[in-house]
């Protein structure tokens, strides 16, 4: 009996984390072409950041509930400006990633620049290149609103770094960071 050799398909889920907004899009990778699949937004109601926190958790639970993702990848923290704004982007981060560990998935983190390099090929790109992107490259008949877009590039960053070692190793020699892990280029 013969069996099909085709790879089989990972869904991504990418997590654009905020504290009023947090930005989820689902693809699906088999081969190397990366099929869309769901997007949206998590948007708290007013109230105390803990109460937004576990409606972060419940979005994030249901959207991994009903989209099965076999892989998450989410954005690494950036210092900002404002202390209060990256203390609270930190603790809606902090919810995604316990949601996504008590389901049992593991997490990829990706640098903004690297998304953006990724995705448009210039680590400095504003949101409207990374939705233009985001739509040319999953051939979506409108631009996602701007933290599903991010969300999508995240998605999009993690199936270009895990297609980096398969597609050096038949293509030959390939750059490697310090850290070891593959660069995007």
């Amino acid at each position: 009996m013969q069996t099909s050799s085709a790879p089989s398909a990972v869904r991504i889920l990418g997590i654009d984390p905020g504290s009023r907004i947090t930005g989820y899009g689902v693809i699906e990778l088999a081969g190397v072409v990366p099929r869309y699949v769901a997007s949206g937004c998590i948007r708290t109601a007013e109230g105390a950041l803990e109460q937004r926190l576990a409606q972060i958790y419940a979005g994030l639970s249901e959207v991994v509930g009903l989209h099965r993702p076999n892989a998450v990848a989410i954005e690494r923290v950036f210092m900002a400006k404002n202390p209060d704004s990256a203390l609270k982007l930190g603790q809606a981060r902090g919810a995604a990633l316990v949601c996504m560990a008590n389901h049992g998935l593991a997490i990829e983190e990706y640098a903004a620049r690297q998304i953006k390099q990724a995705v448009t090929g210039q680590g400095g790109a504003d949101k409207l290149q990374v939705q233009h992107m985001v739509t040319a490259i999953l051939q979506l008949a409108a631009a996602p609103q701007a933290d599903a877009a991010d969300a999508l590039a995240i998605a999009l960053t993690h199936a270009y770094a895990s297609q980096a070692p398969q597609a050096l190793s038949t293509r030959g020699a390939g750059r490697r960071r310090s850290t070891g892990r593959w660069r995007l280029s």
